[in-house]
């Protein structure tokens, strides 16, 4: 089912082009409008919740006054969830590709639960398996992973009084800039190197506890999962210091490019910065 989704000026990031994690955003709205064309927009008030997000970017997104043409479809199921497919074009070009995994949610107790029947029994009846994304590097935090401290907002929390998952995907992107802002501000300035940049390819998150609005901060853990030519492949985590729970962890590849855009091999002095922080 093919859904058009809005573009807002204030998606856009420093760069220019859409921010990597407004795509969860489109995502969202997208799957309302799934579930509106369905008959079956009274799961939004019931309560579903999101268990995983992944999302593959092909191309950048630029601000347009027409919208994002999603195409959405449910490509898995098993008793409990539900996995819809997204690709995402911005006229003829597919800039995304994404898979969500959603359970049932209890308002009351604010845990998770099997979807009712009614959305079962649709989803079931527009079932297409679509082979799944390739799996990314991930690895266990440890005293290498550098630790950011994130403050929930207000505007974080969703209708279920909880950090939308959006949100979280804010929350890592965070822990990543503070990561590699050293390493590249010491790199930058030098009079034989030109100016660098990174850019998302592809981005995963499993959201394992919720995040609720509170005073005291939470912590996300930045590390280093895989090291490639041109590649660099975080894992990263949102933890509870109250509690010790792992709220979410997440796993993103990004590229190493010239100011212009082009895919070049990581410089000696940046893989050898970055190696310190190797989860290995």
């Amino acid at each position: 089912m093919r859904i058009e989704v809005p573009l807002r000026w204030g998606d856009l990031d420093a760069q220019g082009h859409i921010n990597n994690a407004r795509y969860i955003d489109y995502l969202q709205d997208a799957r309302a409008d799934f579930l509106h064309e369905l008959g079956i927009v009274h799961l939004l008030k019931e309560g579903f919740t999101v268990v995983t997000n992944q999302i593959e970017y092909s191309a950048p997104g630029f601000f347009s006054p027409d919208p994002l043409l999603v195409d959405v479809g449910v490509c898995a199921m098993d008793d409990d969830s539900v996995t819809l497919a997204y690709k995402l074009f911005q006229a003829d070009t597919k800039v995304a590709t994404a898979y969500t995994t959603l359970c049932g949610y209890d308002l009351s107790t604010h845990t998770r639960k099997s979807l009712p029947d009614y959305a079962q029994d649709m989803f079931a009846s527009i079932l297409e398996p679509i082979e799944p994304l390739r799996p990314i590097a991930w690895h266990d935090m440890n005293e290498r992973a550098k630790v950011s401290t994130m403050k929930v907002r207000w505007s974080d929390v969703d209708a279920y009084d909880h950090v939308n998952n959006a949100k979280i995907f804010d929350f890592v992107q965070e822990g990543r800039i503070q990561f590699t802002a050293a390493p590249l501000r010491g790199m930058q300035g030098a009079p034989d190197e030109p100016e660098y940049m990174w850019f998302l390819v592809r981005q995963d998150a499993w959201y394992l506890e919720s995040v609720t609005l509170r005073k005291d901060p939470y912590i996300v853990r930045t590390g280093v999962a895989k090291i490639g030519n041109t590649s660099l492949t975080f894992s990263s985590q949102v933890d509870d210091p109250l509690t010790g729970a792992i709220c979410a962890q997440a796993a993103a590849v990004a590229v190493f490019a010239t100011a212009d855009g082009r895919p070049t091999p990581l410089t000696g002095p940046l893989r050898d910065t970055l190696s310190q922080y190797s989860l290995d």
